[in-house]
């Protein structure tokens, strides 16, 4: 797909122009930070399988990764993160304001890039994302410093957050085929349980990796008081005195003690029943898919699900 994502990245750099040196700046910075594009990728694949060919995919491809990027900016501002996939943030740089005010930026010429397609559905899909999207930020910030939340909650701002935005990526590629509703359905299911699987495994690093090898910084999540899966089943399996002080270190953003809550998530098996209901949501992606035609571009979206779950970074 080398040659299809060097098309989407030629759109991307047309459509970052802007008559504003600082949008420039910041936008080319962001983008050129090193992301999978999995995203766009999934709009790509998707299509072809579904063999279209025209050039609708490579504007639309590039749409989503404007989205995911101004999600990235915002988020960082709200994470208060300094380090992004081994680099400095664009709000530890430039600072919050601009941060916000580029991914506003983005966010508006992802809007001018649907419209040019001229698909009423299009527009429909990814109107319906981005406000999805927006919902899972304010879920998470609700379950900040919350220890009791469940596990469906946390699902939930996973599949509003992460998910949803792979589930658009997906259906894109059937409705540019103007596939039957049944097959659109099909793909969306396959973006959205493949995007739930790819959140899993990035929360698990979080505690198994080292930051030169993440790109991000260990404990982050700890910091920002964020419980994710790993520290939930580690409350769930672990002794009284393991439980306070993980629900301790959530409510408060206690990074001083990650060493110990490491140790603990990894002694008490959490992080491989957090890889398993990953590799759960996996199975289901490439089930979904399991009726298309055959062809490579297929094995390479029945591929992506493998590496989701066995990806180290």
């Amino acid at each position: 797909m080398a040659p299809e994502m060097a098309q989407v990245d030629a759109v991307i750099h047309r459509r970052l122009t802007s008559e504003v040196a600082l949008i420039n700046q910041i936008s080319h910075y962001i983008v050129n930070a090193g992301g999978k594009r999995i995203r766009p990728l999934l709009v790509l694949l998707l299509a072809r399988a579904l063999n279209f060919e025209g050039p609708e995919r490579f504007e639309l491809a590039a749409t989503v990764e404007f989205i995911h990027t101004a999600t990235l900016l915002h988020d960082d501002v709200v994470d208060e993160s300094d380090l992004r996939r081994g680099r400095e943030t664009a709000n530890a740089l430039f600072g919050n304001a601009a941060s916000v005010l580029v991914g506003d930026f983005l966010y508006s010429r992802a809007f001018q890039m649907m419209v040019s397609v001229n698909r009423m559905r299009v527009l429909d899909v990814l109107a319906d994302a981005t406000n999805v999207i927006a919902e899972g930020e304010v879920l998470q910030l609700l379950n900040m410093h919350d220890p009791d939340i469940s596990t469906d909650d946390y699902l939930r701002v996973i599949r509003y957050k992460t998910a949803k935005l792979f589930e658009a990526s997906a259906r894109l590629g059937a409705v540019l085929a103007d596939s039957p509703s049944e097959v659109e359905e099909r793909c969306a299911a396959y973006g959205r349980a493949l995007g739930t699987a790819f959140q899993l495994v990035d929360d698990l690093l979080d505690y198994e990796g080292a930051t030169a090898e993440l790109g991000k910084n260990v404990g982050d999540d700890l910091r920002e008081g964020k419980p994710t899966l790993p520290l939930l089943v580690a409350m769930q399996r672990g002794s009284e005195e393991q439980r306070q002080l993980i629900r301790q270190a959530i409510e408060q953003g206690e990074v001083e003690r990650l060493p110990a809550i490491v140790d603990i998530v990894r002694s008490t098996g959490a992080l491989e029943a957090t890889r398993q209901a990953a590799r759960s949501e996996a199975e289901k992606a490439a089930q979904q898919i399991s009726s298309l035609p055959p062809s490579q571009f297929k094995e390479a979206l029945l591929q992506l699900c493998v590496q989701a779950v066995d990806r180290k970074s």
